[in-house]
C-alpha cells in the first residue's frame, strides 16, 4: 500500500456539478492508499451515486445546499461518510439485486449495497449520515454476504 493521506473531508454544495470533481478526489485518495484501479472505479461510482441521491431526495433537487464528504484509511480499511442537511429518510432494506426495467430507481442503493463492505444511514437532526466502508482490494463473496 502506498503511503495515504491520513484523511479528506470534502465541503461542497447539492450541484450535479460537483458530482465529478469530489468522485475525482475520492479515487484519487483510494489511488493513494493502494486500492487497484477496479476498488478505485467501484468505490467512486458509489460515492457518485451517493450524493445524487442526496441531491434528488434529502434536497429534492436544490442545488446549493451542503454536504460534506469524507474519507479515511486505517489498517486497509476504507471509510467513507456523506452528510448532508436535508430531509431525505432512511431507506428500508436494499432493494432487491434484479431492479424491475418498468418502475425505476433504487439501482444506487444496490450499487452501495454490492460494491461497498457495510453500509450505514443513520438520521440526524436535520439530515442524515451515510457512512460507507471497505477493505483494501476487492471485497470477496464472504465479505459481500455479511454486508448491512
Amino acid at each position: 500500500m502506498s503511503e495515504a493521506p491520513a484523511a479528506l473531508l470534502i465541503k461542497t454544495v447539492s450541484s450535479t456539478a460537483e458530482l465529478a470533481p469530489v468522485r475525482r478526489q475520492i479515487e484519487h485518495f483510494c489511488e493513494e492508499a493502494g486500492f487497484d484501479a477496479r476498488a478505485v472505479g467501484e468505490i467512486g461510482l458509489c460515492v457518485n451515486e451517493a450524493m445524487a441521491n442526496i441531491i434528488r431526495h434529502a434536497y429534492r433537487g436544490q442545488q446549493d445546499q451542503p454536504m460534506e464528504v469524507g474519507a479515511t484509511i486505517v489498517d486497509g480499511l476504507l471509510k467513507i461518510s456523506l452528510r448532508d442537511w436535508g430531509e431525505g429518510l432512511k431507506p428500508g432494506p436494499l432493494p432487491d439485486s434484479k431492479p424491475d426495467p418498468m418502475n425505476p430507481g433504487g439501482l444506487g442503493l444496490i450499487c452501495l449495497g454490492r460494491l461497498m463492505d457495510k453500509i450505514t444511514f443513520t438520521p440526524q437532526k436535520p439530515g442524515m449520515l451515510l457512512e460507507m466502508s471497505r477493505h483494501h482490494g476487492v471485497a470477496d463473496e464472504t465479505t459481500k454476504a455479511n454486508r448491512t
